[in-house]
């Protein structure tokens, strides 16, 4: 009689739900996934080797590049080593305004999850309004960097420059009516902090409608619930860190157990799950949109009454500005040491992590007392889940491999590094 034997499949690296360049062996019996195993290093571009050829700012864009939907949270761990190491202050102002845009990047990302989760499982419009909400986003990034994504905007001491007074707004043009262009301009009439405002008043309704969309589908019940279940206790013996740890029902959340800058002022409260399946974990990330819109308006406020300084004053690590720069013979000397030379940092190590949207995005540095880092190590979030991939998906259909993919959140950026 034939010999029954499982087969092999790739899954990806070009299939479109692998999310960029995942390659994943399945060992298929039937449609019953046996074991998976997942090949990483595609993407691999040698961003901790190249930081030690690197000053310390010019780094900074590098982190943008990690976790590519999640920019300025890859920042922020970075400069947060810097500055632990260095013992410079940052301003208040710095901090309200990193944990704002902490908030937007963590809003940006979980928009960019839920869009293509459910278009991987084959719900189409959720992507279409999420991709309508990151254009607004971007624009925040914009307006304040200069760049949509790749923003470079946290610098060691603080951020580069302050709020902008007045908001981008659409020129006229042949495209569009003028009618047209008066309404894409209506709330960019002010300054940038009128502009973010106006998005948390509207994207509470935003996220309804995602619900309506998604919560009590039946398709998207049948594809989500108990689907890759994690226990709480291999939750933790797998190294999961954010959404994935939450959504089996720990209530780990550095912003609450470490809090870093001004979190300890923010009230917002901390969604877990219950059953540890795919459905949970999109409950958490849900409402972990909304408890963002919560920490961005509160940000709001403080920032409108409390003008202030947004970088340190201390130019051995930051610029001076450029009136200073002109005016002065010593600050223009500052200027050109930090940006040929770099600042030299005092040897040690140091190990910054923030709550990335993702999980627990860290940077481990090591300084010789040089103006280079003489080791860097990323750690990124979605490397243990990614590892965990053969035991979520063991027993489950092929299908559901496109599902769990999905609710891993997976960026390669970070993952290969």
């Amino acid at each position: 009689m034939a010999e029954i034997k499982n087969y092999t499949m790739n899954f990806g690296p070009q299939h479109p739900a692998a999310h960029g360049v995942l390659r994943l062996v399945l060992e298929l019996d039937g449609e019953v996934v046996q074991r998976a195993d997942p090949h990483i290093g595609l993407l691999h571009r040698g961003t901790e080797k190249l930081a030690e050829t690197r000053t310390y700012l010019q780094s900074v864009p590098y982190m943008d590049r990690l976790d590519y939907v999640s920019m300025m949270a890859n920042e922020h761990a970075y400069v947060m080593a810097i500055e632990k190491l260095v013992g410079v202050p940052v301003p208040e102002r710095a901090q309200y305004i990193r944990v704002m845009f902490d908030e937007i990047t963590r809003i940006l990302n979980h928009l960019l999850w839920i869009g293509s989760h459910a278009l991987d499982v084959g719900a189409m419009t959720v992507f279409l309004y999420a991709f309508r909400e990151r254009e607004d986003l971007f624009d925040m990034y914009e307006a304040v960097s200069g760049a949509r994504m790749h923003a470079a905007y946290y610098r060691p001491g603080g951020v580069y420059r302050d709020l902008p007074e007045r908001m981008p707004q659409y020129a006229s043009n042949n495209q569009r009516s003028s009618a047209e262009i008066s309404r894409l301009n209506e709330n960019r009439q002010g300054s940038l902090l009128d502009f973010i405002e106006d998005f948390t008043r509207r994207f509470p309704g935003y996220v309804d409608d995602y619900e309506t969309l998604l919560t009590e589908n039946r398709i998207w019940k049948q594809r989500t619930v108990g689907i890759g279940v994690v226990t709480p206790e291999r939750a933790q013996a797998l190294g999961f860190t954010g959404p994935m740890l939450r959504g089996s029902g720990i209530a780990w959340d550095l912003r609450k157990k470490q809090p870093y800058e001004v979190y300890d002022r923010m009230d917002f409260d901390i969604p877990i799950g219950t059953n540890g399946d795919c459905y949970d974990r999109y409950l958490v990330r849900v409402q972990e949109m909304r408890e963002s819109n919560r920490i961005i308006r509160q940000c709001i406020a403080w920032l409108r009454a409390n003008p202030g300084p947004v970088i340190t004053d201390n130019h051995k690590v930051a610029p001076p500005s450029r009136e200073q720069m002109k005016g002065s013979m010593e600050e223009l000397i500052h200027h050109f040491k930090l940006f040929t030379e770099g600042m030299h940092v005092p040897p040690g190590e140091v190990y910054a992590a923030v709550e990335h949207p993702k999980g627990e995005f860290g940077i481990y540095l090591v300084s010789d007392g040089a103006n280079k880092p003489w080791r860097l190590k990323i750690r990124a979030p979605g490397f243990p889940h990614l590892a965990a991939m053969d035991e979520m998906v063991k027993g489950h259909m092929i299908a559901d491999v496109v599902a769990i993919i999905g609710t891993m959140d997976i960026v390669f950026g970070e993952i290969d590094r």
